[in-house]
């Protein structure tokens, strides 16, 4: 395991949890890594690039790929009503409603403010 590993059982007992308890939750989260299932796919953990259309004033753009859209949130182009629609969805949804989307706002950067 690589020491410099957040989830490191050091780091986990680090934060005050218990050597039990550390590997208690390292076991339960290599056991959910190991046991997640992407239909379709025959590697449970790989999976295939994931594309979305968004609609922007109105007209639909796109194909984006996660990272353009990451770029797309971190301008503001797209926000929680954006409706955005990826292979798979039976219908356009706001962006919101989407748990991949909202993974992708968590990870947007904050705005950097020069405050010199």
């Amino acid at each position: 395991m690589n020491e410099d590993s957040f989830f490191s059982i050091n780091r986990l007992v680090e934060f005050g949890m218990g050597m039990a308890v550390a590997q208690q939750m390292v076991n339960s989260m290599n056991s959910a890594l190991t046991n997640m299932h992407v239909p379709g796919s025959m590697n449970p953990i790989q999976s295939t690039p994931q594309f979305y259309y968004v609609l922007l004033e109105g007209n639909q753009a796109g194909p984006f790929s996660e990272q353009e859209l990451s770029r797309l949130i971190a301008e503001k182009t797209v926000v929680n009503e954006t409706y955005i629609w990826k292979p798979g969805l039976p219908k356009w949804e706001i962006a919101e409603k989407l748990p991949e989307i909202l993974k992708l706002v968590a990870l947007a950067p904050p705005p950097f403010l020069n405050n010199h």
